[in-house]
Parts: C-alpha cells; sequence; structure tokens
C-alpha cells in the first residue's frame, strides 16, 4: 500500500495552458467551480488567444486560464504560478516566465513531440523536457493523450474524438492532487451532454482515469489541501463580471418594474451579455441582436422612450459607432445604459485582452457638448452591484449612463454572495401620464430641482411632443436655433449630470488612513493589485492608503478634498494615462502614473515596487 501525506497549503496559484482546442478554458472553470462550492476564497484570470482558430500548436495558439485560490482573502489571481499545466510545448514556453522557481510544471509529454517543438518556434534537437532547461523546478511528465486513449479503448469513437477527453483527464488527476472529489465536475458534465451518451461517458472515464492515476502511482506521495477562508456568513457562488453584470440588470429591471431591453451587435469581450440575457426571458427579458452596433443603440433609444428600462453592451470600437446615437439621447434626454467592456485598441486592437483604454472616450468621445454620467465596476462581483446603480441613475435622473467594465473583469471570476432583495435600494420610478391641473399643453423639458425633465411615454393622451436630434427650445421642446438658447440648453445638460453628484455617496478610503504619504487612486480592473499592494506596504508601516473610484462623472463630492490630504496621488491605469489627465484638470493635483500597456492586467509585484519611489 502507498504511504500517503497531506500538506496543508495556504495559497496557490494554478495555471492551466494549452492549444486553444485543448479546454483549458473548461478544466479552469470547473476546478473554480469546485473551489467556490467549499467556500475557498478565489481570483481568476482567462487568457484567450485572438483568433478564433490560431494554428495548432502555435505560440499566438495557446490559451490560458489561471485560478488563485487561498484560506486568506484573494484580491489578485497572483502574479507567479505554483503550478503550470502546459499540454504542449508552446503553452510552456509562453508561460515559464510566470513560474515560480520550484513550481510544479505538469507537462503532457505527447505536446512536446518533434513537430510540436517546432511549431513552438524550438531549435532543431531542443527539447526542454530533457536538456535540464528546467532544473529549478518540479517537473511531472504525463503522457496525458496516450493515458485517456487507453482509459477510453472501450468506446466506439473515433482517436480524435477521445483526445478532445484530455482536459478531463488532467482535472482529474489535480482533484486528486488538491484532495477534491469530483461531483461538481460530474454533475455539470451529465447536464451538458444529456442525451450524448458517447461524449458523456467518454469525458467521465478520462476524468476518473485521471483521478485513479494519482491515487494508484506511487511517484505521488503527497496530497495538498486548502482549508475554507473565513468569509461573511451567506450563500455564495462563482460569479463572471459579466455574468454578474447581466444579473445586476435583472434585479434594477425587477426593482424599478420597468421590462428590461437590451440591443446589442455581438462583439468580443461583451457578447456573453447577450448570451446570458437571452436565456432570461422568464424575467420579461427582451433581446435583439441588430444588424450592427448602430442598429443596436437605435433599438434601445425605441425602447428608452417606449418606457423599458433599455441597455446596449458592445467594446470599444462598437462606442466609435454608437457615438453619433449617444448624442441623440443625449438630446432627448432619455435613460439609456451604454455597457463598454474595454479591451485593447485602437481599431480591432487586441480583441481578447484587457485594457482601460476607453475613459477618455466615456468622457468626451461624441460631437458637441454631450456630458453623460459614467460608472465603473472594480471586480467581478463588483458588476452586479455598479452596474444597478448606473441603472438608477439613468430612469432616475433622466439621462443615458456609460458603464464601464473591461476584459480583464469581464471573464475573471470570484465568490459572489447573493444579495437579499430587501437590501437593494429602491429604483423609483415616475411617469408623467396626465396633464397637470392648470397645465394647457405639455411642456417636455420642464424640470424639476435636480434638473430632470418628465418621462412621458408616447401614445399618453395629451403628452404629445417633438422627439430628435435638433436642439429643442427650453420647456416646450420645439426646435430651436437660437443662440441663447443653445448656450443655455447645454450649460443646463452639463448641470444635470453635475447635480448627480449629491445623489450619490461620498468618496471612501478602501484601504488606510485619510490622510499619508502615499495616496493610490484607481478605477476599475487595478482595484485587486492596488489593494494587495497597499496591505502589504501598510503592515511593513507605510504611510500609504487606497481609493478607488466608482463614480467617474461626476466625481463624488469631497474628492478633492482627499485628494489634498496626502503628499502623492499615484494614479496606476492599463492605458497611457487617462484619468490621471482628468484628476489633474479637476483638481490641479500634481498626480503621479503608472501604466501598463500589455494586454494584461498590473501585477501586485510591480505597483508595490512603484508605491516604493514615493515614500
Amino acid at each position: 500500500m502507498i504511504q500517503r501525506k497531506e500538506e496543508l497549503l495556504q495559497d496557490i496559484v494554478i495555471k492551466f495552458a494549452g492549444d486553444s482546442g485543448d479546454g483549458m478554458q473548461l478544466t479552469g472553470s470547473q476546478f473554480t467551480n469546485n473551489t467556490a462550492l467549499l467556500g475557498i476564497d478565489l481570483a481568476t484570470f482567462p487568457d484567450f488567444p485572438a483568433e478564433i482558430r490560431a494554428p495548432q500548436g502555435t505560440l499566438p495558439g495557446v490559451s490560458g486560464y489561471q485560478l488563485r485560490f487561498s484560506s486568506d482573502a484573494v484580491f489578485t489571481p497572483g502574479d507567479q504560478c505554483d503550478v503550470l499545466v502546459a499540454m504542449n510545448a508552446a503553452a510552456l514556453k509562453t508561460n515559464l516566465k510566470t513560474i515560480k522557481r520550484g513550481g510544479k510544471i505538469i507537462a503532457n509529454v505527447d505536446g512536446f513531440d518533434a513537430k510540436n517543438l517546432r511549431l513552438a518556434n524550438y531549435p532543431d534537437g531542443v527539447n526542454p523536457l530533457e536538456d535540464q532547461s528546467l532544473d529549478g523546478f518540479e517537473v511531472i511528465r504525463m503522457d496525458v493523450t496516450k493515458m485517456t486513449r487507453e482509459a477510453l479503448k472501450e468506446i466506439t469513437m473515433g482517436t480524435k474524438e477521445k483526445d478532445r477527453a484530455k482536459n478531463m483527464f488532467v482535472l482529474g488527476f489535480l482533484y486528486w492532487m488538491y484532495s477534491r472529489d469530483m461531483d461538481s465536475t460530474l454533475s455539470f458534465l451529465k447536464e451538458k451532454f444529456d442525451n450524448k451518451d458517447d461524449i458523456l461517458n467518454a469525458n467521465i472515464k478520462a476524468l476518473q482515469a485521471g483521478y485513479n492515476y494519482g491515487d494508484t502511482t506511487e511517484t505521488f506521495t503527497t496530497r495538498y489541501r486548502v482549508e475554507r477562508a473565513k468569509m461573511k456568513p451567506g450563500t455564495y457562488r462563482s460569479i463572471m463580471g459579466n455574468q454578474a453584470l447581466s444579473m445586476g440588470l435583472i434585479a434594477a429591471s425587477e426593482k424599478s418594474g420597468l421590462p428590461l431591453f437590451l440591443g446589442s451587435y455581438p462583439i468580443t469581450p461583451a457578447s456573453d451579455i447577450l448570451h446570458d440575457l437571452s436565456k432570461l426571458k422568464s424575467f420579461g427579458v427582451k433581446t435583439f441582436q441588430a444588424e450592427d452596433e448602430i442598429a443596436g443603440i437605435a433599438s434601445a433609444i425605441g425602447a428608452s422612450y417606449g418606457g423599458s428600462l433599455a441597455i446596449t453592451t458592445t467594446s470599444g470600437p462598437g462606442i466609435a459607432l454608437k457615438g453619433e446615437a449617444m448624442g441623440l439621447a443625449v438630446m432627448l434626454e432619455i435613460p439609456l445604459i451604454i455597457i463598454d467592456v474595454q479591451r485593447g485598441g485602437p481599431s480591432t486592437g487586441l480583441p481578447t485582452k484587457t485594457e482601460q483604454s476607453d475613459l477618455l472616450q466615456a468622457y468626451y468621445g461624441r460631437n458637441g457638448e454631450c456630458p453623460m454620467p459614467v460608472i465603473s465596476a472594480s471586480t467581478p462581483s463588483d458588476c452586479f452591484d455598479a452596474i444597478y446603480e448606473a441603472a438608477r441613475i439613468a430612469v432616475q435622473h433622466m439621462t443615458p449612463v456609460m458603464f464601464l467594465s473591461d476584459g480583464y473583469i469581464a471573464n475573471g471570476a470570484e465568490p459572489w454572495m447573493f444579495p437579499q432583495t430587501d437590501d437593494l435600494p429602491a429604483i423609483n420610478v415616475t411617469f408623467k401620464k396626465a396633464l397637470d391641473e392648470g397645465e394647457e399643453r405639455f411642456k417636455p423639458y420642464l424640470r424639476d430641482e435636480k434638473l430632470v425633465r418628465p418621462w412621458a411615454v408616447p401614445g399618453t393622451k395629451g403628452l404629445e411632443h417633438r422627439i430628435g436630434g435638433l436642439e429643442k427650445q427650453d420647456i416646450t421642446g420645439n426646435v430651436s436655433y437660437d443662440p441663447d438658447n443653445h448656450e443655455h440648453m447645454v450649460k443646463t445638460r452639463q448641470a444635470k449630470v453635475d447635480l448627480i453628484a449629491n445623489y450619490i455617496p461620498e468618496q471612501k478610503i478602501d484601504t488606510g488612513a485619510a490622510k499619508g504619504k502615499v495616496l493610490v487612486l484607481g478605477w476599475g480592473s487595478t482595484y485587486g493589485a492596488i489593494k494587495s499592494a497597499v496591505m502589504e506596504l501598510m503592515a511593513e508601516g507605510h504611510a500609504v492608503s487606497h481609493a478607488h473610484l466608482r463614480y467617474m462623472r461626476p466625481f463624488p463630492r469631497n474628492l478633492g478634498e482627499i485628494l489634498k490630504s496626502f503628499d502623492t496621488v499615484l494614479i496606476p491605469e492599463i492605458n497611457n494615462g487617462q484619468l490621471i489627465k482628468i484628476i489633474r484638470d479637476f483638481y490641479f493635483v500634481d498626480a503621479k502614473g503608472y501604466n501598463k500597456i500589455k494586454g494584461t492586467p498590473i501585477t501586485k509585484g510591480e505597483l508595490t515596487q512603484e508605491i516604493q519611489k514615493y515614500l
């Protein structure tokens, strides 16, 4: 009998990497779901190739999925990996620099044959599994392909089809290594491959074979376990950013009593919002896949004018195309949510890589003076609360709202505690349904104390009014070319957006003291890296703090006061410096920037070194 020992670990980072056809995203997401069910804190970073099907075995075709899980609070998917699963030579070459010295490399030896080595641009005769170049790592060689085929020899499928189950073999082995059961994945497979018995049996057999390989091979004498994290009591699930965003929109629809309409054109990395909402028609959701970006937002404008909670989703290139229609929505002063899941640009840019490069576009990327509020999400689970707030602002202030997420947030996952309906703030909606007493004619641009005009659903008797993109006369809404009226309306639309600052929370310090040497001011997906770096430096006794923005326009009323309470303000961004320009313009603060534009998130280590320069 093999003598086994179990080692308790606190924090582990695993990266699954292989060809885009090797199922690494599925493998990673299944291990993630299994981890979440155990109550272990986690963060993920899926890394997709840009090509739909890059040449097999090549460096551009490598697909990766990084998962960090811990018994402590987790804010990033980790700077370096403890374990790399490399299904072929290209996966190893692409990710070798991300592994800690002494870390484990689980290598599928079949992916290191002469053909794969050549496709990965290794010199002739060089095989990293045989030339001592990996001596600083613990290399576990597994012929996953051969063992998967052996496990499935009694199933009547072609070799190519059997090889698709390789990822399940690896997943089964990792379940054994990290002391997990396979129930969550077995349930997933049975649901996914219902009525496809051969495929179902192949995946289950491969999963079990991988688990049994670890259990029966004398090479492996140690298993590992991570304890449950100390998290706030409640019901949790693993959730990705786009999923949380979709649920937040459903919640806003239910709380406001407004039917939800999505007019959209598919674009990476926003398409999953359309996919998710199209499955939720039981909530009265209407989804429309338009023929192009312009038709998508135009349909949403029509739905909003008709009394719906209307949204349109896209990424940076689509925002450029929607610009004219956004101006129409601003001129009409109707509620609309424009969701921008940012990616690397310009033009087609880096379709599957993350970036924060659309902030200036969100602020200024339309013709004329065309202000609209901008809201940003910070983490995958934060998408729920942030989009809910965007919906509240849109309908209660009668304005289009730009919502910013990015590829890292959209595709990343973390535990999310289900909110209670009663804990969600009210979204009060009031339609104008008749003329007021003494009112002879409807005045569509007569405003309240928030400078908000009434929302009148077309077809309501007595509330006929003119719409369109031409400038409106104040109060009456008639077309006006009067220069004084135009200046008045431009300033009124800006003042309406500025007044929103009176109806949002003041800015809080996320971590650290209210005064000190360095304030790290962030927005969007830099949240985890900033929080981790600041906590580490605070533990060393440094006077550093972290504030993170949700409300990008207008800013919270007290933000300027906070900025002036620190010797240095450092603004890390995954762009070439955009928030920093706005902060300098608004508050005359000599903020310092830290910018990374590589399609990947800022790491804790990089940011810690940068902060130390100002301490």
